[in-house]
């Protein structure tokens, strides 16, 4: 991974004190027993694990060495990563990569069919216009349409070989959508083989539950208020993996108007679709934060047919106020924060 410019740097050392309120999806550690605690840094976010059992240092360490493992497999910005080097053969012969790449990429073009490519992993020649990470602009409207064909999933091949290729000259990924989700999957699979008894992982703003708490209490986990600093409830769950995406992670202001960085593939602008924020919760890492990269450019009635796809519920905050819960969270979610208005989404 690229080392953080120092305003980057800077801009995290300034929150760090109030990391947990900070982040996209916040973890409540009131979980029982002696847990062993830890916060690392990849894939350009803080990795804050809580991991109980006899081996929970060893397996907290595994888990980060898992994720910094899978950040130089799913970059575009390392060098020789698989995904780097996917971008440097546009356009030419298969090469092989990781099963481990595969896997998730495999997951990440499930979602961008499914959503008829609302999500788009071949988004990079667009959002490196855009740069958000280190020089956030508006790109000029000339430079947005000449790329835009560029952004195309269906040129993404993989075989069963252990090859993939971008058959088309000049696209480019960007795992930016799933790597923090993936990540968790990451964490969750070594606290398995390492011998821990429980843990909870969070990666920006994906979050990894692994084994049972106590007397079957479940987890909680509280979701931030787009509107603020604290928090717009709270997911009571035994089970899953939980991503959120919001218009409030990274933003800038030009000429007046506030850009956000979910970009809608279509247009190669940030995605009007009404909505503030997306949480989604599913049984994979990967998966969770695909859907909620999709479901957010979406919106929230056409969403729907997606998550019943892949069994995933999710919880949506409009622009106007509205807390929107499917189903299957209807339980689980609990609305704490003022001001919004709560309704069950069919």
């Amino acid at each position: 991974m690229k080392k953080p410019s120092p305003k980057t740097v800077n801009r995290l050392l300034l929150t760090l004190g109030v990391l947990l309120i900070a982040a996209a999806v916040v973890i409540f550690a009131a979980t029982g027993g002696h847990g062993y605690t830890v916060t690392t840094f990849s894939m350009g976010s803080y990795v804050q694990q809580t991991v109980y059992g006899a081996h929970r240092e060893e397996a907290a360490a595994s888990a980060a060495d898992a994720v910094q493992s899978l950040e130089n497999l799913l970059s575009w910005r390392v060098e020789d990563s698989d995904i780097f080097r996917l971008n440097q053969h546009a356009g030419q012969d298969f090469i092989p990569i990781e099963e481990q790449t595969a896997e998730v990429l495999r997951t990440a073009l499930s979602v961008c069919e499914a959503s008829g490519g609302a999500l788009d992993i071949t988004i990079a020649p667009i959002s490196r216009l855009w740069d958000f990470d280190e020089n956030p602009h508006v790109p000029e409207a000339g430079q947005i349409q000449r790329f835009l064909p560029q952004v195309d999933f269906t040129t993404l091949g993989i075989l069963d070989d252990g090859t993939a290729a971008l058959r088309k000259l000049n696209t480019a990924l960007d795992l930016g959508a799933v790597g923090k989700g993936a990540a968790c999957d990451a964490a969750v699979a070594a606290y398995g083989e390492s011998g821990a008894s429980r843990g909870i992982v969070a990666v920006g703003g994906s979050v990894g539950i692994y084994g049972q708490k106590p007397f079957g209490q479940p987890w909680v986990i509280a979701v931030r208020d787009p509107a603020g600093s604290g928090a717009l409830g709270e997911l009571r769950l035994r089970s899953g993996f939980i991503s959120t995406s919001g218009s409030y992670e990274k933003s800038f202001v030009e000429d007046g108007k506030t850009y956000h960085h979910l970009l809608d593939p279509a247009t190669g602008y940030p995605a009007e679709s009404g909505l503030v924020s997306v949480t989604v919760v599913s049984d994979g890492g990967a998966l969770s934060d695909a859907l909620s990269t999709a479901c957010f450019v979406l919106g929230a009635e056409k969403s729907l047919p997606v998550l019943a796809a892949f069994d995933a519920q999710a919880v949506f905050v409009t622009e106007d106020g509205r807390v929107l819960v499917t189903a299957g969270l209807e339980e689980a979610f609990t609305l704490t924060a003022d001001g919004y208005a709560r309704e069950a989404l069919a």
